[in-house]
């Protein structure tokens, strides 16, 4: 289970002027659909288009130039090379340019605040992700950059961005997020009060619509749906497209009960199994892609998290084999297993049948296929799974030789539910933080 969440920049026109031919409207009507008196049947000027203009802006002075957006967009493609549909690039794209703008006044902030970011700073956080990436010196990943289509200058200004960022939230942020003990012990006595009841581990991807945009966002939603079923990283769209506060962290919504979520989102999530994808669903302010990537009991062991010791016996069939041989070579195969005394015996299938016998002790069964999951938990040390496969693949069974079942879940310490609530309320306030420098900038598009 990449970037940010799709955001309106607003370039802030002069509200003096605005206002001086203005006249004040009533809370009725500023909630009403249509508070600037706009006409049902609008014309276009040509020429005014707003959304045909070149990608290049200067944000307070700072200049964000094509080369800059083609850079980050080529690191963008080699991380997403299958996308190939022009109109989601054409988004993809856009979205960059937003993200350019978002990271030229999270730097611009930090350095009003007196707390700019050194180059040596930036440098040893670049040589860091080469050491983790290549397990080798900045060189290699400036190879790689080059390589791409992109540059280490791009990389690195986006690495002075998220320290800067970072900076400034510990100053103006951070230190004014209080979580109570009260309000920690309530989380504690709400998860004893739900102890064995179900919960899901959730990710999402969520696209605001209005009446007027409805359709367009939902066509949007289903073209990545159907990139995310084509093999698309869900965490790499969800930073991208999601506009939830969760766009940061890749979607993740963790571990959430159903019923704090929306009615049409948890009746999705029901009949969801780990690993599935489901979407677009409706909820109130748009549609949202949810991905499921596990399910458990509060405060309750999961099985499938037990370690499990196997043996796999398999037989396989000479190319050309026919219906009716393979048939008879099953049931023989079939019969051999029912008549195995334990795992001891499974050896003996080598030089009986011709078989191959392959042993794993440290599997865990949620790692099994679905499928088998169920099968494999509810056998005892010596049974076998039933024969399954196919004359291409060959046929095997499964054989519990061992299981260690998981330790009964003592919940989540009083440190990390502070941990959790502080970095909630971090997030949602650097939201709000980033909306208002973009609502106080200067942006001139060329």
């Amino acid at each position: 289970m990449t970037l940010k969440p799709l955001t309106k920049i607003l370039a802030v026109a002069s509200i003096a002027a605005f206002a001086a031919g203005s006249t004040s409207l009533s809370a009725q009507e500023m909630n009403s659909g249509n508070a600037f008196n706009i006409p049902d049947d609008v014309t276009i000027l040509e020429g005014a288009d707003p959304n045909n203009r070149t990608a290049t802006a200067i944000v307070n002075g700072f200049v964000i130039t094509d080369t800059d957006i083609e850079h980050r967009f080529a690191l963008w493609r080699a991380a997403n090379a299958s996308v190939t549909n022009p109109e989601e690039l054409k988004i993809v794209r856009a979205q960059i340019f937003r993200n350019l703008i978002d990271e030229t006044l999270q730097i611009q902030e930090a350095t009003n605040l007196e707390m700019p970011v050194t180059q040596a700073e930036i440098d040893q956080r670049y040589a860091a992700l080469a050491a983790q990436n290549f397990n080798d010196g900045p060189e290699r990943m400036d190879a790689y950059l080059l390589g791409v289509g992109s540059s280490p200058v791009s990389l690195k200004r986006q690495i002075h961005g998220e320290i800067a960022w970072q900076r400034v939230l510990r100053r103006t942020v951070t230190p004014f997020i209080n979580v109570s003990e009260e309000e920690v012990r309530e989380v504690i006595e709400r998860l004893e009060a739900s102890r064995g009841t179900e919960e899901f581990w959730l990710a999402e991807i969520y696209l605001s619509a209005s009446t007027e945009n409805e359709a367009a966002v939902l066509q949007n939603a289903q073209r990545i749906l159907e990139q995310l079923q084509q093999g698309g990283s869900f965490e790499a769209y969800a930073r991208q497209f999601s506009e939830s506060s969760t766009a940061a962290v890749g979607g993740d919504l963790g571990y959430v009960r159903l019923e704090t979520l929306p009615v049409a989102m948890a009746n999705a999530a029901r009949a969801m199994q780990p690993n599935q994808l489901q979407g677009p669903i409706q909820i109130p302010g748009g549609f949202v892609i949810i991905a499921m990537v596990n399910r458990r009991q509060v405060l309750t062991a999961d099985p499938r998290d037990a370690l499990l010791s196997l043996k796999q016996i398999s037989i396989g069939f000479e190319p050309g084999t026919s219906q009716e041989d393979a048939a008879a070579r099953v049931e023989g195969f079939g019969q051999f297993i029912e008549n195995l005394r334990g795992c001891a015996d499974a050896e003996t299938a080598s030089s009986l049948l011709g078989a191959t016998v392959v042993t794993n002790d440290q599997i865990k069964a949620g790692d099994l296929p679905a499928q088998l999951q169920s099968i494999i938990l509810d056998l005892q040390v010596g049974q076998t799974t039933p024969p399954f496969g196919s004359i291409e693949e060959g046929v095997r069974v499964l054989m519990l030789c061992g299981r260690d079942d998981p330790q009964v879940a003592s919940g989540p310490t009083p440190d990390s539910i502070r941990d959790n609530i502080e970095s909630e309320r971090i997030q949602k306030r650097a939201q709000r933080y980033l909306r208002d420098l973009r609502n106080d900038a200067y942006v001139e598009y060329n």
